[in-house]
């Protein structure tokens, strides 16, 4: 949602985006305002009734404004180790115009620092750096647990823990499965 909104024309969402780009540049979260402002405009735009966020809200007043303008009744938390985070985030690197994703560790590039497709350079995050994760998830933690508690004393926190996507998103996938397409009840009558 941030890259697509730093590339809109001038407008509000495009000012959101930069404002929030500088913030990440810094290793810093977003500020609740300036999230919630863009998400709740971005959903706005959603004419469906059930969505995913991913990575929102952050912050308990993120999660009161949410719940001001809508009706939320299941949030997921993936809990994974801090050091597995931080091996991901600092062995990721991205071919920007196309968004594609490598990592050096489990889905590396056929050869080294170019993307698979194209052949053009791949680059790394300013913000990918080992001192800059830490920050960042050192105050995400500081500033998530509060959420989960709001959500976890509402009966609609459920959480996930592991390290490996293909061993966690089965499990994530067969609840929201249930949840989403809740089988039919048939009921037999008698002949």
């Amino acid at each position: 949602m941030l890259s697509h909104n730093v590339d809109k024309p001038v407008d509000r969402a495009r000012e959101l985006g930069l404002l929030m780009k500088s913030c990440i540049d810094q290793g810093q979260l977003v500020p609740d305002d300036v999230i919630s402002r863009l998400i709740l405009t971005e959903m706005r735009s959603i004419e469906q009734s059930s969505w995913l966020l991913d990575g929102f809200p952050r912050t308990v007043a993120q999660a009161e404004t949410l719940d001001s303008v809508c009706s939320v009744d299941t949030v997921i938390n993936i809990d994974v180790p801090f050091q597995t985070i931080k091996q991901r985030l600092t062995s990721r690197w991205l071919h920007l115009p196309s968004g594609r994703v490598y990592n050096i560790d489990f889905n590396p590039p056929k050869i080294s620092g170019l993307d698979d497709v194209t052949g053009e350079p791949l680059i790394q995050r300013d913000d990918d750096t080992p001192e800059t994760i830490t920050r960042r998830l050192k105050s995400y933690e500081i500033q998530t647990q509060p959420v989960l508690e709001y959500y976890r004393s509402k009966g609609m926190l459920e959480t996930f823990s592991g390290t490996e996507t293909n061993k966690i998103w089965p499990h994530i996938q067969a609840f929201l499965s249930k949840k989403l397409f809740p089988q039919n009840e048939t009921v037999v009558g008698k002949a």
